[in-house]
Formats: structure tokens, sequence, C-alpha cells
């Protein structure tokens, strides 16, 4: 993503995959146990291996291809907020990549949260979101949000939890093909083709999409382009294969605003000629094989980036650089027995290197390569009551350099970081249809090469953030209804964050992340299905000058319910509605500014109807026209507004 200069940097969501895996050979004592009438089948991967067929991740949201087809949206960060109920901020370029927010980690939430691919790592090392516009929509099979801490598999920025996007396996002799085509207010529209073909033993896929909209404000035009495919081989022991995905986008970057300008005019833009691009290419091996006891597994992904901003605030100045990424995870899962227990044991290495060339004197040198072992174990007990504990360790260093003569902040630095990283999980089923589970841990995160760019001792790399994890829950499904509860509490010490008042990155005093979420799914009938996501969280400081003030950027409470109508007549219908607590301004650590950002409630809905393999559809969001924002750096200033209504048609052919 673009760099942006440091008086507007967002400082760093962390979402964690730490449930439970379920094995495959315990298909029969599920069935048994008769979970399989109230929970479909999947692939789940908790334990970063395929297990089949099993219970989804234990407290996780669960989003299927129907359900994405059915709200109508066309890329995977919109179907996490708008399917899962996870809370997002518009993002500041104008891109569908918001950021997403778990936990309340405000401006940090894209560096407190995991998202993995296909058992690749998403997440970036640089203060940016993870891109998930690249992802084909009509690739992904299903999306799993699990919150809480998750370091032990999934390492740095796992507190907030794990967003594990799994797409379409392979079917033997089979083929799908999609055409959509969608057009809407302020100059939007997108056009994309997809296909996927199957034979015995070998399958290949391939999406393309162009996109373009004006967006809700002046100078903010996004256009992007993009292209993604892949081959595999695979039989009953394993699968092989490649996959690429690339993407060149182009956007307008209309600045901040004052509280006086958003009142008079929230379209309009402080910055009319600021601009950014950003290339990005990822190319991916993978591989999985079952071998008697043992799983073995390993993904090879290297990933490369050119971004580019050019700034006139008030000189011209460009931002530019070059950044590669590659990643190396071999992994290994033996299952067996220990006195008649069934018992799972993974161990793994991760290994990244990261590095950045500048091609502007505002940018800089920088690299970072990091590896790590962990190993978890997990044993399944009382079989009748789906018994399960399970315990991990992990150990991870990284190794950071950094060079920028021309540095407003840091101009050098080297140095190596070791972090550590626990959990315990337990799960229990004392009823039918009811399961009680907990866990405990430590997760990590590092600051990204952006903030040690602009510390608050220069040339000083800030400290690893650590916290102290704890979560128990509830959950209860049957045919007709689905409900977790679940309380938690994250113990942080030397949290990274941006602090507006000395311009610089910082390890605040300690904090803590503190409430109780509730996912929520009733099916009314056999046309009419309610469901609802809520979350209270109290973010504070709990030592230093600001012991007991609210964290800024973090709303109380969001809640969000949509109604789906699914009738048998070829007609689905969809309506939504998200509501968000006012939130404290990114610079109000003191909590003594006089205005809050106003909390605020938006709409959308959908209504689509098929024709044969046709299917049309017309959808509306912010449908009262709301006028808000959830992104504002200063007290009633620095001001990012959010889009205004907007109505879109689209159509959609399967073949």
């Amino acid at each position: 993503m673009p760099v942006f200069p440091p008086r507007r940097l967002a400082a760093a969501v962390a979402l964690c995959f730490t449930s439970l895996t379920p094995l495959a050979a315990l298909a029969q004592e599920i069935v048994a146990a008769q979970v399989a009438q109230v929970l479909a089948p999947v692939i789940v991967t908790g334990s970063r291996f395929d297990a089949d067929p099993a219970l989804a991740p234990i407290g996780a949201v669960v989003i299927h291809a129907e359900d994405i087809q059915r709200a109508g949206v066309s890329d995977v960060n919109a179907a996490i907020r708008k399917i899962g109920g996870v809370y997002g901020r518009q993002s500041l370029d104008g891109s569908p990549d918001f950021s997403l927010d778990l936990r309340g980690f405000g401006t940090n939430s894209s560096q407190n949260m995991v998202i993995v691919l296909d058992g690749v790592r998403l997440s970036e090392n640089e203060l940016s979101n993870a891109i998930l516009s690249t992802i084909p929509i009509d690739s992904v099979e299903r999306i799993e949000i699990t919150r809480g801490g998750a370091s032990v598999l999934y390492g740095d920025g796992a507190t907030g939890g794990v967003v594990n996007i799994v797409t379409r396996r392979p079917v033997k002799f089979s083929r799908r093909g999609t055409m959509f085509v969608e057009g809407g207010q302020f100059g939007a529209g997108e056009l994309r083709l997809s296909g996927a073909h199957a034979w015995e033993g070998f399958a290949a896929d391939a999406t393309l999409d162009t996109q373009r909209t004006d967006n809700y404000r002046d100078n903010n035009v996004f256009k992007q382009t993009q292209f993604a495919g892949g081959a595999q081989w695979f039989d009953d022991a394993g699968r092989a294969g490649f996959r690429y995905e690339g993407a060149r986008q182009d956007m307008g970057l209309p600045g901040s605003l004052t509280a006086q300008q958003f009142a008079s005019n929230p379209r309009q833009a402080s910055t009319p000629n600021d601009a950014a691009s950003l290339d990005s290419d990822r190319l991916t091996v993978f591989g999985q094989r079952h071998f008697g006891a043992y799983d073995v597994a390993a993904d090879l992904s290297y990933r490369k980036k050119h971004s580019k901003g050019t700034y006139y605030s008030p000189s011209l100045y460009v931002m530019e650089y070059d950044s590669k990424q590659t990643q190396f995870s071999p992994r290994v899962r033996h299952l067996g027995n220990v006195a008649g227990l069934l018992n799972e044991t993974v161990a793994g290495v991760d290994l990244m290197y990261w590095t950045r060339v500048a091609t502007s004197s505002y940018s800089a040198d920088a690299n970072q390569h990091s590896k790590a072992i962990y190993l978890r174990d997990e044993l399944r007990f009382d079989a009748a009551h789906q018994g399960r504990i399970s315990a991990g360790v992990r150990r991870e260093l990284f190794d950071k350099n950094f060079r920028d003569p021309f540095g407003y902040g840091s101009k050098a630095y080297s140095a190596v970081q070791a972090v550590n990283a626990w959990e315990l999980q337990a799960s229990y089923m004392p009823l039918a249809h009811t399961t009680v589970f907990g866990k405990a841990g430590q997760s990590y995160r590092l600051a990204t090469s952006d903030e040690n760019a602009y510390p608050q001792k220069k040339n000083q790399p800030l400290e690893a953030q650590q916290s102290h994890d704890l979560e128990l829950g509830a959950s209860y499904a049957s045919a007709l209804q689905k409900l977790t509860a679940r309380v938690f509490r994250h113990q942080l010490v030397n949290e990274i964050f941006y602090d507006q008042s000395v311009y610089a990155n910082v390890n605040l005093a300690p904090t803590r992340r503190q409430g109780f979420e509730l996912d929520a799914e009733q099916r009314i009938n056999a046309d009419w299905t309610l469901n609802g996501h809520y979350q209270h969280v109290d973010a504070s400081f709990t030592e230093g000058s600001n012991n007991g003030k609210q964290m800024v950027l973090v709303p109380k409470n969001t809640l969000s319910a949509r109604i789906s109508w699914t009738p048998a007549s070829g007609q689905t219908a969809d309506l939504g509605a998200q509501w968000v607590d006012s939130q404290r301004f990114g610079n109000d650590f003191t909590n003594q500014c006089n205005a809050r950002i106003p909390s605020y409630t938006t709409f959308d809905a959908r209504y689509a109807r098929t024709y044969g393999q046709w299917e049309v559809a017309v959808q509306g969001l912010n449908l009262t026209d709301k006028h808000y924002y959830s992104q504002a750096f200063d007290c009633n200033g620095a001001i990012y507004p959010a889009d205004g209504r907007q109505f879109k048609l689209s159509a959609r052919y399967t073949f």
C-alpha cells in the first residue's frame, strides 16, 4: 500500500486462529454424538492441516460460499465485514481493503490480527492492510473468523485473532465458470470472468477482474486490474500445485478534513492532487501428503510490491519503494494414541525474509529476517462429550536492519529481538449441542519497518509488544439456532502505537482489552434467517500517567444484524444494519477532548432474482445517506469521511 507521511500515519487487528482441530479419525464418534446432524461437515485447518470431516473451529464464525453469493458481496473484505460482523474502518486510499478490527485495537488493528490464505500469511511487514481485493471471490469456499490470541501457530501479530480464507478444493471431472458485471453510482463498474476445470487428478482455474470507481469523495478514484490463476495435482493422499495473484492499482488520495469542512461538504478533498499506485505479485507453491499416521505439508510463497505516492504538502515530494517477501513453512502432523486416547501433535518451522529498497529519497531501505519453531499437542478424551485439551509453545527470532541517510526519524539501526508464545486450550460438551471452552496464552507483535522508521527514540527499534490472553465461552448449536458467547481479556505490555502528540511511534504504558462477544443465528422458518454479532470492549490504560483513560479510536460497542429471505422461487433478499458506538479521537490519550467521534448506524440491502443461469441483483449501501466517519486523528479534526449512499446493479451468468 502507499506510504503516508508521518503525520498521517494511523499506526497499525490481530485475528487469531486458536481453535482445536477435529481429527479425521473421530468422524465415527462425531456422527455417534449426532453433531453432524446440526453442523454441516467442513474441512477445518485449526492446526494448519486439513482435517475431514470435522466441526468448525471452536467459537469461530464460518462464512460459506453460499452466504457470500446470497449477500452479493464482490470481495473478501466486504464478506468479513457484512457477513462475519467484523468492524472495519474505511481505507484511506479508496480501495475496498478496509482496516479490519478485532477486539478494539484501533488504527493498529491490521497489525494485531493475522490473515491467512490457504496456509499462506497475507499480513504485511509494513504499516498497511492485507491486500484481500486480489483474492477472487468466486474461488472462496469459506472464511473462518476466530477471535483471540494465536501466536503459537501464526506468530507475529495474532493477538486479536485470525481470519482463515480457504479456497475451493477440486472435485474430479467438474467445472464451473462465472461472468459478473456491475455498475453503480460514483462511476463504479466491475467486470469479472472466472473459470475452473478439474479432470482426474489435475485441476486448473483462472480469474480476470477489472474495476474502477470515483468513490464518494473528490480525488478518490480507485482503479484495479487483477489476474489470479493456478493449477494442482491431487489424489486421495494429498495435493500439490502453484498459484499466482497479481494486481495493478491506481488511486487518488483526498486527504483529511476539519470538522467545519466535514459539516459543510464531506465529499471535498483537502489534497486534490495527491495520488498513489501499487503493483503487487504473489506466487505460491504448496504441497500436502499423507503417509500412514503422518501428514507432511509445506508452502513456499514469494511476494513483491512496487508502491509509489505523490504528495503536495505543501511542495511536491514522492515516496517510492520496492519490497519483496519470501515465506517458507514446512510442518508435520502425527495422529496416534496415548493411553488409548486419540492424540494429535503438530510441529513446524516458519521462515520469512522481507526486504525493501527505496527508489526515492523519502523512503528507506530495510530488511527483516525471522525464523520460528513451534510445537502443539492436542488430546481427545471422553468421546461422548467431545473432550479436547491442547498446549503449544513457539519461539521466534527477528533480525532487523534499517538504513535511511536522509531520515526524518531513524537513520540506521540493526537489532535482534527474540519472543516467545504459549497457549493452553480446552473444550467439553456437558450437554447435547452445548460446548464450553476456554483458552489462555501469551501472544506478541513486533514493530513494522514503518513504525521503527519514526520511533520516539531515534535509531532505536521499539520493544516487542506482548499480551497475556484469557478467554472463556460457550456455544450452542441446533438445527434452527447457533449461539456463541465469549468473555475475554488481553493484558498488554509495550503496546505499539502512533502518538500524535509527539509525532512518533511509541511503546505505550500497559494497556488492557476486555469485554464480551456474542454471535447468533436463528432460522425463523425455511425462508427466513436472522443473524447478529455484538462486541463490547473496554480498552484502557492500566498504568502510567494515563492510568484508567480510554484508548483512542476504539468503539466500546458494535452491533450488526442481518435478515435474509431465501424462498425456493429464485428470489433472495438481504437487509443488514450496523451500529457503532462513539470513539475517542486519535490523539486523545488523556481523554480531555470535549468531543468524540459520533456514533452512527448504517443500513444496506440487496434483492436478487435468478432466470435460468442468470442472476440479476440491485443493492444499496448506506441507504439513509448517513454522513459519518470512523477515522479522525485530531480532536475535532484530521477527519476521513466514510462513503455516502450508493446503489449498484449487477448481473451474474454461471456456466
